[in-house]
C-alpha cells in the first residue's frame, strides 16, 4: 500500500504510533511502527491482531517494511480511532456520569470474553490502550499480549493495574484482565490511575502483591457501580470467576 505518514499519535518505548493515510484512497488509519531489528515485539503483536475479528477490538489492516530516512521499519496498519485513548476522552470531556462509562465498560468486557474464548490474555487492560471510536471501546496494544499456555511466558503490563499475582510474578492468565479492568474503571470512573500516592514502581509493586490491599472505591459511585467493583465481584475474588461467569460483571 502507498501511504503517508502523518503525525505522532503516541510514542512507546520501541515503537511509535502515528496516523497515516493511503495516496490512493484517502483512507485514514495508524501505523505502529518500530525500527527493524528491534522490531520483534511489534511481529508478535502483528501475529495476535490480525488473527482476531470482533467490534470491541481495533481491527487489523495490514503491515509492511519501509526504508526512511536511512533506517528500515516494521509498520503495522490499524484501525484509527480520532477520538483517542478512553483516557483522554474522559479527562478531555470531563465525563462524570456513569451512564457512558457503563457502556464503555461493558464494550471492554465484551472483547475481554473474546479474546479469552480464543485463549489470548491481554496483559495490559488500561485506559491509554482503550481507544474510542464512533462504534464505541476498542481494545487496542497487543504488545504484552499472550496465548495460554505459552512456555515461560514473562509477567508483562502496567504496575498500578496489575492484579496482586501478577506483581508478585506468580502467573498471568484471564482473572488478571478481569482485575485490570476493575482498575480501569476506577481510572474513567476518578480520572486517575489506581493507588495514587505511591509513585515509586517497587512500592507500587509490593502494595499490590502482598498488602492484601485493593484500590479505593469512591464514596460517589453509584451503589451499582461499588457492587461491580466490590470485593465480592470483579475486583476481589475475580479468580474464582473465569470465563463462564464474567457475565457476571454485567451487573452495572
Amino acid at each position: 500500500m502507498d501511504w503517508s505518514r502523518g503525525h505522532t499519535i503516541g510514542r512507546g518505548s520501541t515503537a511509535a504510533v502515528y496516523k497515516a493515510e493511503s495516496r490512493h484512497s484517502g483512507k485514514v488509519f495508524a501505523v505502529k511502527s518500530a525500527e527493524l531489528h528491534r522490531s520483534e515485539i511489534l511481529k508478535r503483536e502483528k501475529e495476535i491482531l490480525s488473527a482476531l475479528n470482533c467490534p470491541q477490538i481495533v481491527s487489523y489492516q495490514g503491515f509492511d517494511v519501509t526504508f526512511e530516512n536511512g533506517t528500515h521499519y516494521y509498520n503495522l496498519f490499524m484501525e484509527y480511532a480520532p477520538r483517542g485513548t478512553i483516557t483522554n476522552v474522559v479527562r478531555h470531556d470531563k465525563v462524570v456520569e456513569e451512564a457512558p462509562l457503563r457502556s464503555y465498560t461493558r464494550q471492554i468486557l465484551q472483547g475481554l470474553n473474546y479474546l479469552h474464548a480464543n485463549g489470548i490474555v491481554h496483559c495490559d487492560v488500561k485506559g491509554q490502550n482503550v481507544l474510542v471510536t464512533d462504534q464505541g471501546a476498542k481494545i487496542a496494544d497487543f504488545g504484552c499480549a499472550k496465548r495460554v499456555g505459552e512456555a515461560a511466558a514473562p509477567v508483562a503490563g502496567t504496575p498500578a493495574f496489575m492484579a496482586p499475582e501478577v506483581a508478585r510474578g506468580e502467573q498471568q492468565g484471564f482473572p488478571a484482565d478481569v482485575w485490570a479492568l476493575g482498575c480501569t474503571v476506577l481510572e474513567m470512573i476518578t480520572g486517575k490511575q489506581p493507588w495514587q500516592g505511591v509513585s515509586d514502581v517497587a512500592a507500587v509493586l509490593y502494595r499490590v502483591g502482598y498488602s492484601g490491599e485493593v484500590p479505593v472505591i469512591p464514596d460517589y459511585m453509584s451503589e451499582e457501580g461499588k457492587d461491580f467493583l466490590n470485593t465480592n465481584k470483579c475486583v476481589g475474588k475475580r479468580v474464582l470467576l473465569g470465563l463462564k461467569d464474567k457475565s457476571r460483571c454485567d451487573t452495572w
